[in-house]
């Protein structure tokens, strides 16, 4: 015990004081940043104007020759789609201006292609990165994705999040330049209501700058005309994906305190709660508003008269579903536990509360969504890392059937098969045969050749698991409904065996108390796995800090350390 008590002391001062070296390192940049961008306003969250290319390139270069190089691109944690950044080499002259709305066709053309780490980013995408490094070249780019991405192309809304998250920051100038060209109001979303795509994509860039500014730019970006904009998009006269963005849009834009309380101002309950009522529409498009509209207002624009779904939601008949606590920090879970849906620019992933170590399995997944999911089997020891694009079958201890690319991955490899792209409405099977150790994935009933790699690494401990690319959606089926392509074979379902308690299938909203921004998912992001008093004691100290008082202007990062390192047990 002293010997325990001991280690625990050595490990909890060494802790301690890389922490204090990690907040010393943010601490110091931030106060550097913000010395840097005093002369800016509130603005100081936009880059600095680019100045002359000359001085950029000699930026770039004194960052690439400064670097230190990997020893294994593939190494390196791998995004479902997202191409690793490269920058030009020291005697490569800098890509003249091309049609922009060539290279953003280009790029929406290849991007499905973009599976390996080690794979070069294609030049149409390394093109516009470079273009937008000006604010000329950012208004460019901008205003092509809102006018060629089509409305049929099913990655259409996360190339455009994708494009926007890989270029720089856009300066104060530059959004205000912006939103002068836009000239939003409601009387613009009322035009050109037979081309919603227009709509569409402005909303979708509207949600994505949401997203990626914080504080005082979002909240100027909001101005009036765009909040007007965005909830006469809701009407019940737009297209449903102009009414869907639009709603995504909001919600981003609520993500900064003082933008909430202004949309909630606008009686937006109102029309969400007409709207909740398409959560099972057959048509997919009005069902994902349907789910979207009831996830806000259970979770952002709450309505006093109305009871939160999750309080009436009949979940007598399910025993196994999506595990809430088990779940990446952004992705949405309907309140039965059976439906995901991610709108983050991140890769999120979830698997079920049911574990199986013997026997035959089987699940199905209805398709509401056709863009990039890896839904499979995962076991305990799967990585969950959603900003490094680490999702199912990404690791050598889970194994995915994707759709949209037609491939199966396992260990972030990839490998294609031959069912057709899958549709709207699909229905995707998932057999795991513990007795002859293999995997068959089915679509609409018919089956690929058994998958046996994963089995190398494990032999047990499975749970039925997916992950969701931006704007993606799909319902699980564990066996409390009858399924629509059981296979021949002799199966057992989780709805079966599994059990849960009434506050078990419990899934609460996610904000609603007045916690600080980000502290609620920064906690919850990892379960507790481990059983040592010390641990689960810090997690507990941790979690009750959360209400502590601390300046909304230091990085998310401080933040987190001050509190981490308050949480630490004093040695004595």
């Amino acid at each position: 015990m002293i010997v325990f008590g001991w280690a625990v002391f050595l490990v909890s001062r060494s802790l301690g004081q890389g922490l204090l070296l990690t907040l010393e390192e943010h601490i110091a940049h931030f106060l550097g940043a913000r010395g840097a961008t005093a002369t800016m306003g509130n603005s100081c969250i936009c880059r600095d104007d680019s100045g002359a290319e000359d001085s950029v390139d000699t930026q770039q270069q004194q960052a690439e020759n400064s670097a230190v190089p990997a020893a294994d691109t593939r190494s390196q944690p791998r995004d479902p789609v997202r191409p690793p950044r490269r920058g030009r080499g020291p005697h490569e002259p800098r890509r003249k201006k091309q049609n922009v709305d060539g290279l953003v066709l280009d790029t929406l053309a290849v991007i499905r292609t973009l599976v390996d780490n080690d794979q070069e980013p294609p030049y149409s995408m390394i093109t516009l990165h470079e273009m937008a490094e000006t604010d000329e070249g950012w208004l460019d780019v901008v205003q092509s994705l809102i006018r060629v991405i089509p409305l049929e192309d099913p990655l259409g809304p996360a190339v455009i999040t994708l494009l926007l998250d890989e270029c720089p920051l856009p300066t104060k100038d530059a959004l205000q330049k912006l939103t002068e060209i836009l000239n939003l109001n409601g009387e613009v979303a009322c035009q050109d209501s037979g081309h919603p795509a227009k709509h569409r994509n402005t909303s979708a860039v509207l949600g994505c700058l949401a997203e990626k500014l914080a504080g005082p730019a979002s909240i100027g970006l909001l101005s009036p005309g765009i909040l007007e904009y965005l909830l006469q998009c809701l009407k019940l006269q737009s297209h449903p994906t102009v009414m869907l963005f639009a709603l995504i849009a909001l919600e981003k834009f609520a993500q900064t305190s003082e933008n909430k309380l202004t949309i909630s101002e606008s009686s937006i309950s109102d029309r969400l709660v007409t709207l909740e009522s398409w959560a099972d529409d057959p048509d997919y498009l009005k069902r994902q508003v349907g789910f979207c509209a009831q996830w806000s207002l259970d979770n952002l624009f709450l309505k006093d008269s109305r009871q939160l779904t999750y309080e009436k939601v009949d979940l007598n008949s399910i025993s196994a579903m999506l595990n809430s606590n088990d779940v990446s920090e952004y992705l949405k879970i309907s309140p039965h536990g059976l439906e995901a849906r991610c709108d983050a620019s991140s890769f999120e992933s979830v698997r079920c509360t049911f574990c199986v170590d013997a026997g035959v399995w089987y699940y199905e997944v209805t398709v509401v969504t056709s863009g990039v999911m890896q839904i499979g089997w995962a076991t305990r020891d799967s990585k969950f890392l959603n900003h490094e694009g680490y999702g199912i079958g990404d690791d050598e201890y889970s194994c995915a059937y994707d759709g949209c690319r037609q491939l199966i991955w396992y260990n972030a490899r990839s490998k294609p098969h031959p069912h057709p792209c899958w549709k709207e409405g699909d229905t995707v099977g998932f057999l795991l045969d513990l007795n002859e150790k293999q995997m068959i994935f089915f679509l609409n009933g018919n089956q690929l050749p058994p998958e046996k790699q994963v089995f190398s690494s494990t032999v047990s401990g499975f749970f039925a698991a997916a992950s969701f690319m931006s704007y993606q959606q799909c319902e699980f089926n564990f066996g409390a409904k009858p399924f629509k392509y059981p296979p021949s074979m002799k199966f057992s379902t989780f709805n079966d065996y599994a059990f849960l308690t009434a506050e078990e299938k419990i899934i609460l909203p996610r904000f609603p108390g007045h916690n600080p921004a980000g502290f609620d998912t920064l906690l919850s992001a990892t379960p507790i796995s481990y059983s040592s008093e010390y641990t689960v004691g810090c997690a507990f100290r941790i979690s009750s800090m959360c209400n502590c008082s601390l300046s909304p202007s230091l990085p998310l990062p401080v933040q987190a350390a001050i509190i981490i390192f308050f949480a630490l047990p004093v040695p004595t």
